[in-house]
């Protein structure tokens, strides 16, 4: 397996049990109050904290393991890197696009936010999965 493509699983994997993670603190918050009500600033920004010291370590942890091409990257993994990156910015214009309607619709912050994180999530999983899908069955020749 390629270290770029070990990396992208690590992506995938941290950025699900980073949310996943999320999702169970504010929803364990939420009680009988509206999920509006719900704080959930801390809790966000401590997940997205720990998720990228957790990404960092990881991958410092995957290349000392195995160094075999930890520090080399071809044509190829250039190319795969650059193809879901793009296809991964999409939900990125999608979360920006909507947290600026609910913020014109004057929704409550609580949502603007939420909306926000879950297209950064979105994102990272639509990009990891792009790369993986790239290296397993390589770029579609256009």
């Amino acid at each position: 397996m390629a270290f770029e493509e070990k990396r992208a699983w690590i992506l995938a994997l941290v950025t699900i049990t980073s949310y996943a993670a999320y999702l169970a603190v504010v929803l364990g918050r939420g009680g009988h109050a509206p999920l509006a009500h719900t704080p959930y600033a801390a809790a966000l920004l401590w997940t997205v904290g720990a998720s990228i010291a957790a990404s960092i370590a990881l991958n410092v942890i995957v290349s000392t393991v195995s160094p075999e091409g930890a520090n080399t990257k071809d044509q190829r993994d250039g190319e795969i890197h650059r193809f879901g990156s793009y296809i991964g910015q999409s939900f990125l214009v999608i979360g920006g696009v909507a947290g600026l309607v609910l913020a014109m619709a004057r929704v409550d912050q609580f949502w603007i936010a939420n909306a926000i994180y879950l297209a950064f999530v979105l994102s990272a999983l639509l990009a990891s999965g792009a790369k993986i899908v790239a290296y397993r069955f390589g770029l579609h020749p256009w």
